[in-house]
């Protein structure tokens, strides 16, 4: 008997799938890209990022559950010292752009295919990876003291998120 992937157990085709398992990442590399503020923030900023897709493995959905056991399978596990390395795409604002638009993709496609549980709370876990990513280190600043925690064009990124998803 040929063993079926886990995502068609949900009804998604396999680029379906790709789609829901690429946007946690995506979402981490737009939201630490939206201020450019050094490897060293960045980083710190990967890790909250990877931490939180990481635990969407103990989430109550079923489907956030398997998304974020896919990733982790394919990026690591930051328990077992995982780091994801620093990307600084070449023009920031297209990456934004092209995340956002995938989310919403993304949103649409969920509200075709699963119920309003598993979309609300696919849909919330990606704007709390958001959320975490850009609160992981202070931009501006010197020396690493003062700056905001938040800064104006990371907490853009997060409400743009939010109002694509709905959440």
């Amino acid at each position: 008997m040929i063993e079926q992937p886990a995502y068609t157990g949900f009804g998604f085709s396999d680029e379906e799938w790709g789609l829901l398992v690429g946007l946690p990442q995506a979402v981490l590399t737009a939201a630490a890209a939206a201020e450019s503020d050094g490897t060293r923030r960045t980083m710190a900023e990967n890790a909250a990022g990877l931490e939180t897709i990481s635990a969407g493995r103990e989430s109550a959905s079923p489907l956030v559950a398997a998304v974020a056991g896919e990733v982790v399978s394919r990026v690591g596990d930051p328990e077992a010292g995982a780091e994801l390395p620093v990307i600084s795409p070449d023009d920031p604002q297209a990456k934004i752009e092209d995340v956002l638009s995938r989310a919403g993709q993304a949103s649409a496609l969920l509200a075709r295919k699963v119920d309003e549980g598993q979309a609300g709370a696919y849909r919330h876990w990606l704007v709390e990876i958001a959320e975490q990513v850009v609160g992981a280190a202070a931009t501006g600043g010197i020396l690493g003291l003062g700056g905001d925690v938040v800064s104006d064009s990371e907490r853009r990124f997060r409400d743009r998120l939010a109002h694509v998803l709905n959440d």
